[in-house]
Formats: structure tokens, sequence, C-alpha cells
């Protein structure tokens, strides 16, 4: 299966991740294809800190898609962009406290994206590099509807 890209070609479907880890804990094993990554809780939270957290991991995935979206674009059109750093946050917020969001009940997850284009851009190509960093497959994942189907599998 492909996925469009902001600049309209296809990628191949991601390979499959496989997360396992000690019931004891929460320090966990992440496979993907020949890589080996940890994700794990801060201590404070009664892990152990020896890798990032999921939601660590959740941001290093839409800011690693919003820079590659960017890039690819501008190489796309020539344009002279040098660099692009994307800084993360996320906060758990009251609905209540959101002005421009349809839930008022509950709790709301905010992802704050500060994208920085270093090179000599005029402001139409910024203007545009701001909306494709919108566009980058990570981001529409998440902002969509989203299904996910779990299966219990093994003893």
């Amino acid at each position: 299966m492909t996925e469009p890209t902001a600049e309209g070609s296809s990628v191949s479907r991601p390979r499959e991740v496989v997360v396992e880890g000690n019931a004891r804990g929460f320090a966990q094993a992440i496979t993907i294809g020949g890589h080996v990554l940890a994700a794990d809780e801060p201590v404070e939270a009664g892990g152990t800190d020896t890798g990032p957290g999921p939601y660590d991991l959740l941001l290093a995935a839409l800011g690693a898609c919003t820079s590659m979206t960017v890039a690819a674009y501008a190489r796309r059109k020539g344009w002279p962009l040098e660099t692009v750093r994307v800084r993360l946050r996320h906060s758990r917020i009251y609905a209540t406290d959101c002005e421009d969001c349809e839930t008022k009940v509950g709790w709301l997850d905010r992802i704050e994206r500060d994208v920085e284009l270093v090179g000599s851009l005029d402001e139409a190509q910024r203007a545009r590099l701001a909306d494709i960093a919108n566009k980058c497959p990570i981001h529409r994942t998440l902002t969509s509807e989203l299904v996910i189907r779990t299966r219990l599998v093994g003893e």
C-alpha cells in the first residue's frame, strides 16, 4: 500500500514496528526493520529513563515528517532552504480553556509545533512551506478520524 506525499508522489507502506517490554517496568525495546530504539518513562513517572517516552516518540514522528516534507517540497521547487528545525511540545488542557475548539467537556491534547526555516526564502516561499508543514502524512493522520484495531494474539 502506498501513501501520497505533499509533493503528490507515493511512498511505500512503513515496516512493521515491534515493541516489547518486561511487564515489571516501563522500559521497552522497539524494533523497526534493522533499527532498535528504546522507550521508557522518566524516573519521576516510575520509569528508568532509558529512552524517550511515548509522547516524545509521537512528537519525534511528527517533527521528522514535518521537516522531511517541507525540505522535499523546497528541493523540488529549487528553493534556497538550508535547514528545517522543528520544535514540538505536548500538553493536556481543559476543553473549556480552548477558545477555538469544538469540544468543551473534559481534556484535550494539544501539540505546539514551531517550524524554523533557515535560508534565503522570500515571504511567499515561507508562507507556502508553512502550509506544506500541515500536509505532512503524520500531521494528516493525527488530525484525521483515526481507527485503531486491537486484537490479542498468541497464548
